[in-house]
């Protein structure tokens, strides 16, 4: 690996792609990841993890280089990035890749949106830097092999944020290509995160975990190298490198390949749904159903949903509303959809309706759909009282690049996000500026429509 020079193919990369015109068609799904992340963000601001995050950015004070959105706090880059990405991770509405299973924009996106601040960056310099984020951290995964990384009871997601951040952060900063070298040096020394996520009831260290981590550290990383700092010139190559030091099998190659001909970016699923992503096809297959059949609590015997066996383990039964696949079939079931606050509610889940409709899901982690090409699917098979059974497979859910949603799809569901918190005329404001990025001067202009007073 030594001779491959990772590293400096990687960091050369990075000081060009933030110049780098984007295909029209690239942009756009930029675009609409910004968008989908902006809205995560606020509306993720005032559950309980925003909540917790808002107070710890509040008593750290600081230099004021960026703003925590919704509030009237203006703190030091880092912070924000930090506060933000928890924010952008809280209400499960964030996007998601498929094949890492990482959640790149809740903390890529913050991470960019608080060093765009602190600089003064343009919207197209932002646009860049986050479709460069979005590659670093799905790449750092297909390095690793995040099947690897999870078979040492490490976290995948925390894994990745790290890395994604700091290639946005990075670029924003407008490092040569020595500071990109530190940069992604000071990151690596940062990665962290182990799988026990799973057992956190209340996702406020599950939001820490899988974005609030990695955008502070990759801010963190990027400003230190703006600042001067020195460190090692390649951490991707050579004896005790960042890849042999968290994988079995690396397969360094897959940090360059098809880099400026390929972009992550556009692979990303964005969620239709605000539920745990293994959820988002099944529950697509059940909507379908209960159109289709006019599924009611009082002429459905049994439901039967499969999923692949890791997508499975993830939702079964869990403690939180909003990642328990048997709690969301049967708030469908109970109400017809899902909806924003039915899909976070403790109360609902505890209703007496729901749990009895709950008792009737059975979820089976099926090795059948264990799919590389698919490896988010849902089965969903419904036994009527009246002796019939129906069924629908969905292979690939709504928002998948396989399955995308287009612009108005994603204003749509911004706009069902923000609005609650921002108001109608500020959301508005938001996303007009987002679908025309490229011709914001100054990212500071977003500002005044996503800060609170």
């Amino acid at each position: 690996m030594s001779s491959a020079d990772i590293t400096g193919r990687l960091a050369r990369y990075m000081v060009e792609a933030r110049e780098r015109g984007l295909a029209p068609d690239v942009a756009r799904e930029a675009r609409h990841r910004i968008l989908d992340s902006l809205a995560a963000m606020v509306s993720g601001a005032h559950l309980k993890p925003g909540e917790m995050a808002i107070s710890y950015a509040r008593a750290q004070g600081g230099v004021a280089e960026a703003t925590v959105v919704t509030t009237d706090i203006r703190t030091s880059a880092v912070n924000a990035a930090l506060a933000n990405a928890m924010f952008g991770h809280a209400d499960e509405t964030d996007d998601f890749h498929p094949a890492t299973k990482a959640h790149p924009g809740c903390s890529v996106v913050p991470a960019a949106l608080a060093m765009a601040e602190r600089e003064g960056s343009s919207g197209a310099e932002l646009l860049n830097a986050v479709t460069l984020g979005y590659d670093l951290c799905c790449r750092f995964l297909m390095a690793l092999g995040a099947d690897l990384v999870r078979a040492t009871h490490r976290s995948a997601e925390g894994t990745s944020s790290t890395m994604g951040s700091v290639g946005a952060a990075a670029a924003l900063a407008r490092l040569d290509e020595k500071g990109m070298r530190h940069a992604l040096s000071y990151a690596a020394q940062q990665v962290s995160g182990i799988w026990s996520w799973v057992r956190d009831a209340e996702h406020v260290e599950k939001a820490f975990d899988f974005s609030g981590m990695g955008a502070r550290n990759g801010v963190t990383a990027a400003i230190m190298a703006q600042m001067g700092f020195s460190g090692v010139w390649d951490v991707f190559d050579g004896e005790h490198n960042v890849l042999i030091a968290l994988s079995t099998d690396p397969k360094p190659e897959e940090m360059v390949a098809g880099l400026g001909s390929r972009y992550f970016i556009t692979e990303t699923a964005i969620k239709p749904f605000s539920v745990g992503y293994p959820i988002q096809a099944p529950l697509d297959a059940f909507l379908k159903l209960h159109r289709e059949h006019g599924l009611t609590v009082d002429n459905v015997e049994r439901i039967v949903v499969r999923l692949p066996e890791d997508g499975a383990r993830i939702v079964n039964d869990r403690s939180m509303p909003d990642v328990n696949c048997q709690n969301i079939i049967a708030v469908a079931l109970v109400t017809g959809t899902v909806s924003f606050e039915d899909s976070h509610s403790y109360e609902r889940m505890a209703d007496p309706a729901v749990k009895s409709a709950k008792a009737r899901v059975q979820l089976i982690a099926d090795p059948k759909l264990m799919d590389r090409a698919a490896p988010r699917s849902g089965m969903v098979e419904v036994t009527l009282k009246d002796g019939r059974t129906v069924c629908h497979f969905t292979r690939h859910a709504p928002g998948t690049q396989e399955n995308p949603m287009d612009t108005e799809s994603v204003n749509a569901k911004a706009r069902l996000l923000m609005a609650p918190v921002l108001g109608d005329k500020k959301t508005e404001e938001v996303i007009r500026r987002v679908n025309a990025l490229e011709d914001v001067k100054n990212v500071r202009e977003l500002q005044p429509f996503l800060a609170g007073k």
